[in-house]
This record gives structure tokens, sequence and C-alpha cells, in this order.
């Protein structure tokens, strides 16, 4: 058993990849031969990541506020509290809070074997955001 008691600062989300004001609290990462890695998210209203893949999958629990989800092709989803979404290796999506709603999601994903855990592609516009009125 390994307890880590030292806390990891919160930082920024990555601006080339992101909308709006993220931030991020890595919670885990495996040691060697895992590659896990969980992360707490916090995105302001209206803040949202671009549209992105996992090379082995993602799954994020909401833990707070209200959200959004969509992978392409599918509806925009509304996400709440308690919700878990699962997005396949290599799905492209993207998820981020409500317009007028905080929103706070654990995330959880595994570096491939080059050490990759997230592909950015471009910007969720905000037509896209708004699809559906979700």
């Amino acid at each position: 058993m390994h307890v880590t008691r030292q806390p990891r600062a919160t930082h920024r989300g990555p601006q080339e990849g992101c909308t709006g004001a993220v931030w991020m609290d890595e919670v885990a990462a495996g040691e060697p031969p895992s590659r896990v890695h969980a992360v707490i998210v916090h995105f302001e209203p209206g803040a949202r990541t671009g549209w992105h893949r996992h090379p082995l999958g993602q799954v994020i629990h909401v833990i707070g506020g209200e959200g959004r989800a969509q992978a392409a092709g599918g509806a925009v989803e509304v996400i709440r509290p308690g919700d878990t979404v699962h997005f396949s290796p290599g799905e492209r999506h993207w998820h981020g809070a409500a317009p007028r709603r905080s929103m706070s999601h654990v995330a959880i994903h595994e570096s491939d074997d080059q050490g990759v855990t997230i592909t950015f592609e471009d910007l969720v516009s905000d037509q896209e955001y708004t699809a559906g009125n979700a």
C-alpha cells in the first residue's frame, strides 16, 4: 500500500483545448505498470473542452453542478451529479458546464504505450454547444 499526502497543485485546463475557465486537480496517477489517471475537472458556467479523443477511452462521473456532453454524431446530453458517461477508445467527444451552471466531474483515463492520454482537435463552437437547447 502507498498513501500519497502531498497535495498536487490545481492547474488551468489547456487553452488550446478548452473554451472558458477550466480547472484541473490530478487526484491519482498509477505507478508503472499502471497507466491510469484520475482528475477532478471544474468548469465555470459555459466552459467546455474542445473536441478530443482518448486512445484508451474515458469515463467521467459528475460530482456537482450541471453539464453537457456530446459524442460526434450524437445529441448534446445534459449531465448531472451521479451521472457516469463512458467514451469509447478514440471516440471524438467534448464535455463541459451548462450555460449558466458550473459543473465538476471526475475523469478517469489511461495513457497509451507512448504516454498519450488525450488528443485535442478543434474547439466546440457556440452553435455546437447550444445545439438542441440541451
